[in-house]
């Protein structure tokens, strides 16, 4: 891999299967990480949500969801943007920012659409949310009683909660993320005279990655308070505030801190998990293309 010629973009099975890799290692590896931002992140409050015991509460759903998720997210990522860079408004090298930026930000909404059941669950499980006796499950939190109590209140519908408010957060986290990682391994190729080997393209995704998650943060406190908000079957759906009036209230009644509750462990969390999540990633593509 000592060449400095663009590496050809990687096949529909190449993208799936390294997306998928990607996506079961890096959510496996840093689960307990998770877990904790979660509960900091509570309107509970870190210890009545946990504190540190059960770390890896809620790690089925994780196992269910991460690796169709991921691959969802490259899939389409790839794919556009390969198609992208032939069209002629977007085919400059001036233009391959904003090429990833709709890229990726079109990759997550899909990969959203498996992610985001999977990640409701997991937060409830995490946290013991859901686990109110008058619904018949008594103190338990795992994933499948959250799953359970989560569809006896609000059906299929619950499931998708917090859809909007996670796509709200992933697109401006990819703009931010996957242009500066490009960025990045294009400054090693140009500095070096060849492509970035998988390490120094996990070194890249590990910067990146930081540096989303850390100006991302308010989104994600959002996120989770609205994950962990369990609505009988007569809450009404359209009285749900919207992102920006739940931030202002965050703010109004816990203070300008509570909207960056977590941001140490999310961002040390999404900083190493960049790193594998992307080097595991180039890695398995690396690897597919040596094997043709």
């Amino acid at each position: 891999m000592s060449s400095g010629s663009p590496r050809p973009p990687p096949r529909f099975g190449q993208a799936l299967l390294a997306g998928a890799a990607a996506g079961t290692s890096v959510d496996l590896l840093f689960f307990p990480i998770d877990t904790l931002k979660t509960r900091l992140q509570s309107a509970q409050g870190f210890w009545r949500a946990g504190g540190l015991g059960g770390v890896y509460r809620g790690v089925g759903s994780v196992v269910v969801g991460s690796a169709p998720g991921a691959a969802a997210f490259f899939t389409t990522y790839e794919y556009l943007k390969r198609t992208l860079s032939l069209l002629p408004p977007l085919s400059d090298d001036s233009a391959a920012p904003a090429r990833h930026i709709l890229a990726a930000s079109l990759g997550e909404i899909a990969a959203c659409l498996v992610r985001v059941p999977t990640e409701v669950v997991k937060s409830a499980a995490q946290t013991g949310a859901y686990a109110h006796p008058e619904l018949g499950l008594g103190g338990a939190v795992g994933s499948l009683a959250s799953a359970r109590s989560l569809w006896r209140s609000e059906g299929v519908r619950g499931f998708y909660k917090g859809f909007g408010i996670t796509v709200a957060r992933e697109i401006p986290f990819t703009s931010i993320q996957f242009p500066l990682y490009e960025y990045l391994k294009l400054q090693i190729q140009r500095y070096t005279g060849r492509r970035p080997y998988w390490g120094e393209a996990a070194l890249c995704g590990s910067l990146a990655g930081g540096v989303a998650a850390a100006l991302t943060t308010p989104l994600d406190v959002a996120k989770t308070r609205v994950m962990l908000e369990l609505r009988t079957s007569s809450s009404s759906p359209n009285r749900q505030p919207s992102i920006y009036a739940r931030l202002l209230s965050i703010q109004a009644t816990e203070g300008t801190r509570a909207l960056f509750a977590g941001v140490v462990p999310r961002t040390l969390w999404i900083s190493a998990g960049g790193a594998v999540f992307l080097g595991v990633y180039e890695w398995v593509v690396e690897a597919q293309m040596a094997l043709g």
